[in-house]
């Protein structure tokens, strides 16, 4: 697995994580440009009002949090346990800021890749999301909603996770291009 946060510019190379920002320096914006950044953030916008409407609340009352990233998973075997994303977790307990979960796909099963799907463990029966390029899912990160994505056994699967909270001191601005 590998994640990619616009945010501190971090990406996950093997056991370590690299600065994407310090890495090219000035020449960042021959990676990411201007139209990249608006992009994220009139998706971000959009899934926050979707949200927002969804569970009644205003989206004035929602804050970005983090960490906001993009990810690849494959099939290639873990080199970490931060790699290990299989295991069952409750996002409010592994990120603490978390309110709502959201995520973005941008592969889609069965022709970009096999398994990954995203598990969500109900006592009696599990609810499975098969994801698809441009589909949206969201939900609330408490204990509600334990969850675990299946391990990718051929191909990439890519999405983006957008995650806020409703506690503005743990708000984060959409990130910028430097």
């Amino acid at each position: 697995a590998s994640i990619l946060d616009l945010h501190s510019g971090a990406l996950s190379v093997g056991k370590h994580f690299v600065n994407l920002y310090r890495y090219f320096g000035d020449k960042i914006q021959e990676v990411f440009t201007e139209e990249d950044f608006q992009l994220y953030r009139d998706v971000r916008r959009r899934i926050q009002q979707t949200i927002a409407q969804a569970f009644g609340i205003s989206s004035s009352s929602m804050y970005l949090t983090k960490p906001t990233f993009f990810s690849r998973i494959n099939s290639t075997e873990a080199k970490t346990t931060h790699d290990e994303y299989w295991h069952p977790h409750i996002d409010k307990v592994t990120y603490g800021s978390f309110d709502y979960t959201s995520l973005l796909y941008l592969s889609d099963y069965t022709e970009d890749f096999g398994g990954g799907r995203f598990v969500f463990m109900d006592v009696g029966a599990n609810r499975t999301v098969e994801p698809r390029a441009g589909r949206v899912s969201f939900f609330t990160s408490g204990s509600e909603n334990l969850h675990r994505v299946e391990k990718v056994r051929w191909g990439t699967r890519y999405a983006i996770t957008i995650s806020f909270t409703c506690n503005p001191d743990h708000g984060i601005e959409d990130p910028v291009l430097t």
